[in-house]
């Protein structure tokens, strides 16, 4: 004799268990893309910073000091490390950052992120 069962009966609970499966996954996923979004942002401010301190540095009258100052301030960011370099024609600024992950549990697997960019201008007259 064969035994019969009833349909759907196997898949009871089925939904339940994937989606405890596939959630972790996503936050983890959520997170990542949260944090790369952070590093992102800390990139651009220090691109900013590095272009607004040669473009200060390398106007009539200014030294290297105003330039970094400048630097500094156009950021917004903790921490920031502005050097700028004016020669006879080229200003060169370097800004450098250090971006702490600031996301849980990416944190724990990622210690930060080294951002830096350079711009050069010409000095004006």
């Amino acid at each position: 004799m064969a035994v019969r069962r009833r349909p759907g009966r196997l898949d009871h609970g089925q939904a339940a268990v994937e989606v405890a499966l596939a959630l972790p996954i996503l936050v983890l996923l959520l997170l990542a893309i949260v944090q790369v979004v952070v590093v992102a942002r800390d990139q651009i401010a220090v691109v900013h910073a590095a272009r607004a301190a040669a473009r200060a540095a390398a106007a009539s009258g200014a030294t290297a000091g105003t330039g970094e100052a400048e630097g500094r301030r156009a950021a917004g960011l903790d921490g920031i490390e502005v050097a700028v370099v004016r020669g006879p024609t080229l200003v060169t600024a370097t800004a450098r950052s250090r971006s702490p992950t600031r996301v849980p549990i990416v944190g724990a697997v990622l210690s930060g992120f080294e951002l830096r960019a350079t711009a050069t201008m010409a000095v004006e007259d």
